[in-house]
């Protein structure tokens, strides 16, 4: 069984902030990356908390990621807002495109956010969870290297793909959903073989097409698609929204989120926000009725309650981050920044 220690959110947020600056990040990119993998990390997404640390950090100082990235954003209509990640890390990115639409959106109703030349976003939840506090809706998709094989085929195209989605709510927390388009999000994978598990038969298979417990095999082969053929064919709607409309690498083309060799991945994200406001109704009384439809029925529950149940507890009680991923963030957050 794999020991853990907790430690608090904020203590975890200044752990990674100082490996992050001791790689070569600038502190506002340290803190953007650091407060991203916590919130993941507090949500229950391991598999996009401290697990990437080590990935992470490997890139930055082989040059696979830019550490002295500077995203900009251009605005090519009035609604429509593209930002370049300059081969960094995508939060950073994404602070700035959220920030950014957020205001236009406030405008004028609604923004588009095309982020390309960027990396793995992490948990999409974290994001339009921000957009949802400040009082829109917001919708999310990402591109990730290759991973799920086109329905009938066994060579990866698409990567999973994620979606995920979120709105206010009056006088509770927001609705988020937030789903990968394999059967469960790579990242999981990539966890049990950092921590010498195996994975549940019907997550993946290997490079031969076979059904595997083992996740180097799976991370070898391919994932596999939420709701069959209907899976693949969504994972082909969030390439073309990710990719092609933000100019960004394909994912059959993307660079390896978890290695440090070779190309940056350069994929993108795509972000829609939407001001929730209209004279012929009351969104948030319609939104109410809606979600009691779902709720009054017993034994039903809406998406992400699990996730606000874990939330609530990382924030009473911190983290339980496992003891080797502790052991390395030290390692890495004491070393001078020169040798990073």
């Amino acid at each position: 069984m794999t020991q853990t220690t907790r430690i608090g959110m904020a203590d975890a947020t200044d752990l990674l902030f100082r490996a992050f600056r001791a790689c070569g990040l600038s502190s506002d990119a340290a803190q953007s990356v650091a407060s991203a993998l916590v919130a993941a990390e507090a949500e229950g997404q391991v598999g996009h908390g401290f697990s990437r640390l080590a990935d992470y950090v490997a890139q930055a100082r082989s040059g696979k990621v830019n550490a002295g990235a500077v995203p900009r954003v251009h605005t090519l209509s009035p609604t429509q807002l593209a930002v370049d990640a300059d081969h960094g890390f995508a939060f950073p990115a994404l602070d700035l495109g959220i920030a950014e639409g957020l205001r236009v959106a406030d405008e004028l109703g609604m923004a588009s956010v095309a982020i390309t030349r960027s990396h793995h976003a992490g948990a999409l939840s974290v994001q339009v969870d921000r957009i949802a506090r400040a009082g829109f809706i917001g919708l999310m998709m990402a591109n990730t290297p290759k991973a799920i094989a086109p329905w009938g085929g066994s060579a990866p195209v698409y990567g999973t793909n994620p979606i995920a989605f979120a709105t206010p709510r009056d006088g509770t927390e927001p609705l988020v959903i937030d789903l990968s388009l394999s059967q469960v999000a790579r990242g999981k994978v990539m966890h049990a073989r950092k921590t010498g598990q195996p994975i549940p038969e019907g997550w993946a298979l290997d490079a031969d097409g076979q059904p595997t417990t083992n996740p180097e095999a799976a991370l070898q082969g391919s994932m596999m698609p939420i709701g069959g053929a209907k899976g693949t064919a969504l994972a082909l709607m969030v390439e073309i929204l990710s990719t092609v409309l933000t100019s960004a690498a394909f994912s059959a083309e993307a660079g390896s989120f978890f290695t440090a060799d070779g190309p940056p991945p350069g994929v993108g994200q795509f972000l829609l926000i939407l001001r929730p406001d209209s004279p012929a109704h009351d969104f948030a009384a319609r939104l109410e009725s809606l979600l009691s439809l779902v709720t009054d029925e017993d034994g039903t529950r809406l998406p992400g309650e699990r996730r606000l149940k874990q939330l609530r507890a990382a924030q009473l009680d911190g983290l339980a981050v496992p003891d080797h991923y502790l052991a390395i963030a030290h390692e890495l957050a004491d070393r001078p920044a020169a040798q990073a």
